[in-house]
């Protein structure tokens, strides 16, 4: 691979007849940093993406790009493209919380070793993280802001704050409880299997709508289901003490009955919350390799870096040609492109 290298010089002089002196000056987009775009960029994206640590990022740059720089280089750079991702992050926030089907997750983060909270809420095309004290309801309602989307997610109690015909319950999570259930030997393995058998069925039936998109006769399959699926609930949810090892977990899902099926009616929602947690995937990678962060301000950059690359991502575009047009727009004063 060729590497271009282009080096600016400010030459010194002095003026032969009254003794002034002048210096050159550096182009503008010069100036801002000894590295140009295409390296900052490179490091940005050999960090974030790939998860190479700051060690293995000098090492690297030496080798492929006879650059050498530190380990606070590497730092400084990162802080640089975090800062001038604030508008852009800023945008993917509005287009999440305007969007019609969100889905959301979170996860542990650390912060000099306490625990925190990651939060994602993700579109088809859109992703924003936010790193907050912890996975209450208050953070989920910040990020959400004045969204009235539909929500899809887990049966995480920070979520029960939203009406429950504006969320979809996750049937990935539901599969596993039931499978749960169905490792039993009380009469909770009945509840576990019929549940599993459900799942099956609901699986199949969204399958086979997305071949067809034929809407009608998925909510035909699903109100069949309906019909197999809330009697065994209400039974092993009574009072009987034969059924105490899955009356919580029938009861929940009866109050959150309408929540299991707005894929059925409403379009753009899935059964499952399978893209939030792809989407929330490479940064947990990033946090067991990293530790999590050092301070406030670095969990901040570190969230507007993983939103940038997981919004690329999910749009199939370069995050490093990104970053190249980001930092150009920088050091120009220019504005920053959006990920719209």
């Amino acid at each position: 691979m060729a590497v271009t290298v282009t080096e600016h010089r400010c030459h010194h002089v002095i003026c032969p007849g009254c003794g002034a002196q002048r210096r050159g000056e550096l182009p503008a987009a010069v100036a801002a940093s000894a590295l140009g775009p295409r390296l900052q960029a490179a490091v940005v994206t050999l960090s974030v993406r790939n998860r190479i640590s700051r060690r293995d990022v000098v090492e690297l740059c030496e080798q492929l790009f006879n650059a050498r720089v530190s380990v606070g280089t590497v730092d400084t750079i990162l802080a640089r493209v975090a800062d001038a991702l604030i508008v852009p992050c800023e945008d993917l926030l509005d287009r999440v919380r305007s969007a019609s089907a969100v889905n959301m997750d979170e996860t542990g983060w650390r912060l000099r070793g306490g625990q925190r909270a990651m939060w994602g809420a993700f579109t088809e095309r859109h992703a924003i993280l936010q790193i907050t004290a912890s996975r209450h309801d208050d953070h989920a309602k910040e990020l959400l802001g004045g969204s009235r989307a539909i929500i899809t997610s887990d049966r995480w109690w920070a979520y029960n704050h939203l009406p429950v015909r504006r969320r979809q319950i996750c049937w990935s999570h539901l599969q596993r409880d039931f499978a749960f259930q169905a490792e039993g030997r009380g009469i909770e393995k009945q509840l576990g299997e019929a549940g599993l058998a459900v799942c099956a069925d609901l699986f199949a039936a969204w399958a086979a709508f997305q071949q067809t998109g034929d809407r009608p006769e998925l909510q035909r399959q699903i109100r069949l289901l309906q019909r197999r699926l809330k009697p065994v609930l209400r039974e092993h949810g009574g009072k009987k003490v034969r059924y105490r090892q899955g009356r919580g977990f029938s009861r929940g899902l009866l109050n959150l009955w309408p929540a299991l099926w707005t894929f059925a009616r409403q379009p753009g929602v899935t059964p499952t919350n399978n893209h939030a947690e792809r989407g929330l995937r490479g940064a947990v990678i990033y946090r067991k390799l990293s530790f999590g962060s050092q301070s406030e301000n670095g969990e901040a950059r570190i969230a507007r870096l993983l939103s940038a690359h997981t919004t690329c991502r999910m749009q199939g575009r370069s995050l490093h040609e990104y970053l190249i047009q980001v930092l150009h727009a920088n050091a120009h004063s220019e504005p920053v492109p959006l990920l719209a």
